[in-house]
């Protein structure tokens, strides 16, 4: 088991998140026990069934990550997630209604110009 304190995590996360990765870190805060790191490949949670498209859905509705990036993360072609994300009911693109309008008014000016 690795250690790392509160103000190293701070000042270095890379070296706690390297040494997450080989093996468990403990982190300390006052030299007391506050919170544990295990890097998700090392814990195996990636590799069952299901968890990267939910994880990846999970992240992209909370706005934690871009369309592409939450595609990515769920192994799935940008089409297939988006087609995901409808089926669940999440929005890919959220706009405010004078936003659409607006964007309505740009097609219809570039539709009449064609």
């Amino acid at each position: 088991m690795e250690t790392v304190n509160v103000s190293g995590l701070k000042n270095n996360p890379s070296d706690a998140l390297r040494k997450a990765r080989r093996d468990v870190v403990l982190v300390l805060n006052r030299d007391r026990p506050d919170a544990l790191m295990v890097g998700v490949e090392l814990a195996g949670g990636l590799e069952a069934k299901g968890v990267r498209p939910a994880l990846a859905t999970a992240l992209f509705r909370d706005g934690s990550l871009s369309l592409a990036r939450a595609a990515r993360l769920a192994e799935m072609p940008l089409s297939e997630f988006v087609t995901h994300l409808s089926r669940l009911g999440i929005p890919v693109v959220a706009l405010e209604a004078d936003e659409a309008a607006t964007d309505m008014d740009t097609l219809d000016a570039w539709l009449a110009s064609s």
